[in-house]
């Protein structure tokens, strides 16, 4: 455990809407913070006390920033994770560890986890080549994705017919057999470095069917008593059989007879979580500085339901973003924006999010079908 009585000199690998939220919850603890990214006018370089412009892929980059600090987290998974593992060898406490990051940010070791593991997750092959992809036709319908470097949404392709193999992935990648699924389901937790866990309740997700990205989730998700203990037990097996502090997401499908199956983890703070800012006691950024300082886990209730609305790029647009129907959306009552600052928007960015508190369902409903229709990220 860290020292929790000192300041703390804590490194975040990335600079993106996640770490920007993550400075925003440091300010109220005694950290110095850090951030690594290539781009100088990221969302979190203003935020932090430090910035240092540098490849988070690269081992002498991530090896030279993490060097004097006390601890080291990610905004995303794709990292070196040998330079993670020199450092963690020299005494930095790296959340989550590197033997994590290595399992997770391939999505082949990610299957292999599982099965080994006995936690429930679809049927799955590994694919090395567009041929090998071209021998597994039996199996379809099924979802490619590929082992390293995929992210929100890029690197997956549903492949429904044999026509469809030409958009897969000619490298080594997951073929996982598609499934009748009724719901998507995230649940994020926290665990500390005694191996205490803190549960957020599940949220229900739903995606935009041609980015392949969240569209809103609602919470907490609507789930037979049952379910809800069954998807609990999953992600708890899950996040334990790591053996590692830090904060979770592992995101699952439910079936109508109620079984619950893994479809992918992140090792970090995540989109599923960003509603419990205003939502909840200890939001999961809130979290994770509790995990790293040593200090107790927050509560995870929820003060009120809400849904969650991604602001994503819109269509047709790139270059200097300028935000339409901001003033309207800020009317609604219980609304929370939150634009994280990225001077250029494209096609399917995301650029924001909005959350709305509501005791009642159909008016959280309502309330973002509104803000769907009326807040665009623009030029």
């Amino acid at each position: 455990m860290l020292n929790s009585s000192t300041t703390l000199r804590v490194g975040i690998l990335g600079g993106g809407q996640l770490g920007r939220m993550l400075l925003q919850a440091a300010a109220n603890y005694p950290v110095e913070t850090f951030i690594m990214e290539n781009d100088e006018e990221c969302p979190a370089a203003h935020l932090c006390h430090h910035f240092t412009k540098g490849n988070i892929k690269e081992f002498e980059a991530v090896y030279n920033f993490g060097k004097g600090l006390d601890a080291i987290t990610i905004e995303i998974e794709n990292v070196n994770v040998e330079a993670l593992e020199k450092l963690e060898a020299e005494g930095v406490k790296i959340y989550p560890k590197p033997s994590v990051l290595k399992t997770i940010k391939n999505k082949i070791l990610q299957k292999e986890y599982y099965n080994k593991n006995e936690i429930p997750s679809s049927e799955y092959v590994i694919t090395n080549s567009l041929a090998e992809l071209n021998q597994h036709q039996d199996f379809l319908p099924a979802v490619h994705k590929i082992g390293e470097g995929g992210y929100d949404g890029k690197g997956v392709q549903l492949l429904k017919t044999k026509e469809d193999i030409v958009k897969g992935f000619d490298t080594p990648s997951v073929l996982e057999k598609m499934f009748p699924i009724q719901k998507e389901i995230a649940q994020m937790i926290a665990i500390n470095e005694k191996g205490e866990t803190a549960l957020y309740p599940a949220v229900e997700m739903l995606f935009d069917p041609q980015l392949n990205l969240l569209d809103y989730q609602l919470c907490p998700a609507e789930l037979e008593e049952k379910t809800k203990w069954k998807a609990e037990a999953i992600a708890l097996s899950v996040v334990r059989n790591f053996k590692s502090p830090g904060i979770f997401a592992v995101e699952m499908f439910v079936d109508k007879e109620g079984n619950v199956s893994v479809n992918e983890t992140a090792p970090r703070v995540h989109n599923s979580g960003h509603h419990t800012i205003e939502a909840h006691y200890s939001s999961q950024f809130d979290m994770l500085w509790r995990v790293m300082l040593g200090y107790p886990l927050g509560n995870t209730d929820p003060i009120l339901p809400s849904i969650m609305v991604n602001i994503i790029g819109a269509e047709g647009y790139s270059g200097d973003v300028r935000y339409e129907g901001l003033e309207e959306v800020l009317k609604i009552e219980n609304a929370f924006v939150h634009l994280y600052g990225k001077k250029q928007t494209k096609p399917g960015r995301k650029m924001g999010h909005v959350t709305v508190l509501s005791k009642e369902k159909q008016e959280l409903i309502h309330q973002s079908n509104k803000i769907k229709r009326t807040l665009i990220s623009k030029t």
